[in-house]
């Protein structure tokens, strides 16, 4: 699947290691294999709704990232193809029970759950999150469940309610873009220091979860910028990091930004070892990287750099 191209006037020619080709033989067949998994339970994935460009790469090793609560957020960011609403569909009752019988029939050790942003909820979804990882962890014990979950707009109550008791290994959240470009790249209800301060916060409700976030390039940053973003990561105890390329999902003009410039795969490797020496356990830097992206080897590397 090629990263989405409209228009070669309004875009620069992707550089070599951005394409990206539909996988041959067995790989094919188990991609196939997924897609029939999700259509047949009805559950959307991140993975079509941001048109990401390791779609092919993960379906065809049998993951996927799940996306719940529906597949219209209350947010508009300038980065995400995801469908904007300000009123949304309520959650689906049944999206649980599908979800971890997805999960069974794909025969998943290790699963990502992402969410759309549901501000119109007064708990902004965080029951409805709780009740996915739960099934999942009921129906398949054994599975270890990771959240890249929403801010909940700053509310602590929501997401003390969601990570109490709950079966979760790996809490994600993005601060997606650095700090200066929040009011360009994010909905105006996102700030870094917000994402940073929930990051923060789940480490101290919960110490036992591996909390994880992610960096875009190409959005108009500086290479120190982005050393800066991942020592403050860092400083929030944040565990594991991913950063890859931005690449505009659709048409550049009124939502989403141009791509301002393609990072070489020599520099991610250099972000790589500066966040290893910044303590980082888990790192994923690449321009095809994304949040989401082998996350069960990362959380497999975070914790062998720990003796776990």
């Amino acid at each position: 699947m090629l990263p989405i191209v409209d228009d070669v006037a309004t875009r620069p020619r992707l550089p070599s290691w951005l394409r990206v080709n539909l996988p041959p033989g067995r790989p094919l067949a188990i991609l196939n294999a997924t897609q029939g998994a999700i259509a047949e339970h009805g559950l959307h994935t991140v993975c079509e709704e941001a048109r990401c460009p390791n779609l092919n790469d993960c379906w065809s090793r049998g993951t996927a990232t799940f996306m719940i609560a529906g597949k219209e957020c209350t947010r508009g960011c300038r980065f995400c193809s995801v469908e904007t609403s300000r009123k949304p569909e309520p959650p689906d009752p049944r999206e649980s029970q599908e979800l971890a019988a997805a999960v069974e029939r794909m025969g998943l050790s290790h699963v990502v759950i992402t969410v759309v942003n549901r501000d119109d909820l007064p708990d902004g979804g965080a029951n409805h999150y709780k009740q996915c990882i739960q099934a999942v962890h009921e129906r398949l014990p054994h599975v270890t469940v990771e959240l890249l979950s929403s801010d909940f707009a700053g509310d602590e109550s929501a997401l003390q309610h969601l990570l109490t008791k709950s079966p979760l290994t790996v809490f994600a959240h993005n601060v997606e873009c650095v700090p200066r470009l929040d009011q360009v790249v994010r909905d105006p209800r996102a700030s870094f220091d917000q994402s940073v301060q929930v990051l923060r916060r789940a480490k101290q409700i919960r110490d036992d979860l591996w909390t994880k976030s992610s960096i875009m390039v190409g959005l108009g940053e500086t290479d120190d910028e982005i050393v800066d973003a991942m020592r403050r990561l860092r400083d929030a105890d944040v565990d594991m990091l991913t950063l890859g390329q931005y690449l505009a999902p659709g048409r550049p003009g009124e939502r989403y930004l141009p791509v301002d410039r393609f990072v070489t795969p020599d520099q991610f490797a250099t972000w790589a070892d500066d966040a290893r020496g910044m303590g980082f356990r888990g790192v994923a830097s690449g321009p095809l990287v994304r949040s989401s992206y082998r996350a069960g080897v990362l959380l497999e590397e975070a914790r062998s750099t720990k003796g776990l």
